[in-house]
């Protein structure tokens, strides 16, 4: 048997991107030339907003003043989640160090960069789990400036729950634009920032191709495209909860791929069969997105076996891996491609959007292949040290010379030479190519 497609898309989750390029690329441009005014021209003009971009701690403090105490509480259940399995992934990278050869010693430091900053979305939805997600981790890592920068709204500025969670996650700063013009302000330094040194966080394809752009300059966590999720469901699984799963990520935009992975072909027909109720069931909004996104970008593949299931979802590599199957520690031994994964229906992706612990920037359109999420390990950079006794160095720079010689490269073959000149005088070395 081979895959049978119940459901094929119609469309791929791509943009004009040359368009969206040039663009972005003047954006930016205009941005660096004119620094801190031009960039308030581009918030008047996207996002419509003329107010203090650089929010005082008055303003921090009033915004969240406006904050209900529940959804307070319900911040900091999260970012307490958030931190502590940051505190665990942090404790797994430490410096250590060897002894390569008798007194020759090398070592490896780990150094939270200076400066991050994160992009939460705050036009359709105000992601107020972007804001935990970023911060918290960059404060884990010990970044010393963290700047948090959202759309503001027309007369509002930042939504209050945003910079409610931004100011209790960590962050220094508190940036009310959006956009290609907040991207800029944080990688450039502008109305007193430090420049940036990795930019992270979701946004729109303006905000991403201005990260890609700009990526060299200022590290980035990834470049992500829309949000994909993927279902392997066999026959026992609950249909109504799996087309329930497919529906709450397809309403993320009208561009969010979700698929669906079984060996029961029943199942597949019972959940086809269930989407569009779910979807009409929404408010206004969701339900265009989430409408849209079904009708042409999601797929329903009937494999033959398990073993094809798990193929089929490796080559898929999704953002968002769901398994609601049997035999749960078999699909977390046989999977290997996937941003986040969620095992068993008693878990679901969206506690990983707001509130488990794990991190929701998530590597898309197959990215998940070569490279896992944000965490706080990307803020932190690996570096090496060495350091020798003289007659620690004695071998390696015999070893050294000859190589570099044998490469042509006599420069690098000079400096062990002279440091076996002065250590080891009237010593004869061989240290030609050849050997």
């Amino acid at each position: 048997m081979t895959r049978e497609y119940l459901k094929k898309a119609s469309l791929t989750p791509a943009s004009d991107a040359s368009e969206v390029h040039a663009t972005v690329k003047s954006i930016l441009a205009d941005i660096e030339a004119g620094r801190d005014d031009k960039a308030r021209e581009y918030a008047a003009k996207f996002d419509r907003y003329e107010g203090n971009v650089l929010m005082t701690q008055d303003e921090i403090d009033a915004a969240c003043d406006l904050v209900p105490e529940k959804l307070k509480a319900d911040i900091r259940f999260a970012h307490d989640n958030v931190r502590r399995f940051a505190e665990l992934q942090k404790g797994t990278t430490t410096d250590v160090e060897m002894e390569i050869t008798p007194g020759f010693v090398a070592g490896q430091k780990v150094i939270p960069v200076d400066a991050a900053g994160c992009y939460v979305p705050g036009g359709r939805y105000s992601h107020i789990a972007s804001a935990i997600m970023t911060v918290t981790t960059a404060s884990v890592a010990g970044c010393k400036s963290i700047t948090a920068c959202s759309p503001p709204r027309p007369g509002v500025g930042v939504a209050p729950a945003i910079v409610y969670a931004a100011h209790i996650c960590g962050a220094h700063n508190i940036l009310a634009m959006g956009g290609v013009q907040g991207v800029a302000a944080m990688t450039y330094g502008l109305f007193g920032l430090p420049r940036a040194n990795i930019l992270v966080g979701p946004g729109n394809q303006f905000v991403a191709e201005a990260k890609r752009i700009l990526f060299g300059r200022v590290g980035i966590d990834m470049i992500a495209g829309p949000t994909d999720s993927l279902i392997l469901a066999d026959k026992d699984a609950d249909a109504h909860i799996v087309a329930t799963d497919l529906v709450s990520q397809a309403e993320h935009g009208y561009n969010s791929p979700v698929w669906l992975v079984t060996d029961d072909r029943d199942l597949a027909v019972k959940v086809m069969d269930m989407v569009p109720g779910l979807i009409d069931d929404l408010p206004e909004l969701n339900r265009e997105n989430a409408f849209a996104a079904w009708r042409d970008y999601a797929e329903v593949i009937v494999c033959k076996d398990r073993e094809d299931m798990a193929a089929c979802s490796d080559e898929y590599a999704p953002e968002h891996l769901t398994v609601q199957a049997a035999d749960l520690d078999w699909w977390l031994k046989k999977l290997t491609c996937y941003g986040s994964l969620f095992l068993g229906e008693e878990t679901t992706v969206s506690y990983g959007d707001k509130a488990t612990g794990t991190n929701h920037v998530l590597p898309t359109s197959g990215a998940a292949s070569y490279t896992g999420g944000l965490s706080v390990h990307k803020y932190m950079k690996i570096v090496t040290w060495q350091r020798a006794t003289r007659d620690g160095s004695k071998a390696v720079a015999e070893a050294t010379a000859r190589i570099s010689r044998l490469e042509g490269m006599e420069g690098h073959a000079r400096a062990a030479d002279v440091r076996l000149a002065k250590y080891f005088p009237g010593e004869n070395f061989d240290l030609s190519a050849d050997g």
